[in-house]
């Protein structure tokens, strides 16, 4: 399941960078396009990453960086709208994640249910069961013990003995007598 299961997630990411890249193109051009959107929008997020990275290259290489120099306003809005179209994609492929857990969640909550439900099934079927066994072991009970049916059987032949009735099955023809020939 493992083994096939990454090649299939590398493949989704792969389509949903696809996807979402024309979106993350169209918001890099509005930000190129709109003063509003390259001002508020890509300018402080990018100044903030370009802060953060001098600082810690600064510091990784035993500098003080104390101040760090902002990028002009033209590098600042390309890299915003980068940050922007990345950040658009990353959210993109996070909400597939975030939707595949659900549905495996649902998943695994309705099978979990379907064993429970099979398992009272069988419970239930046992439970029926352990009550026709009782009945019957009842039954067996109220029947005539072995003792009792020989005794009932020698009685009967006491009874065929006395009418002068062989053992068989059922009562003897009565004797014919010869006929004369004609």
């Amino acid at each position: 399941m493992v083994v096939g299961a990454f090649p299939m997630a590398k493949l989704l990411y792969l389509g949903i960078r696809q996807v979402s890249k024309p979106l993350a193109n169209r918001i890099k051009e509005g930000a190129r396009r709109s003063e509003f959107f390259k001002t508020y929008i890509c300018l402080p997020p990018a100044q903030l990453y370009h802060w953060a990275e001098m600082r810690a290259k600064m510091s990784l290489m035993g500098f003080d960086a104390e101040a760090v120099k902002p990028l002009n306003e033209e590098a600042a809005a390309e890299l915003g709208a980068e940050l922007l179209g990345e950040a658009t994609i990353f959210l993109a492929a996070g909400t597939c994640l975030v939707l595949e857990y659900w549905r495996q969640k649902r998943q695994q909550r309705r099978k979990k249910r379907e064993r429970q439900v099979a398992w009272g099934a069988m419970r239930d079927d046992v439970d029926h069961l352990a009550l026709e066994l009782e009945a019957l072991t009842t039954q067996m009970r109220a029947m005539p013990q072995l003792s009792a049916l020989e005794e009932l059987q020698a009685q009967i032949q006491e009874v065929r003995a006395q009418l002068c009735i062989p053992d068989g099955d059922g009562p003897a023809a009565p004797p014919t007598e010869p006929r004369p020939e004609d």
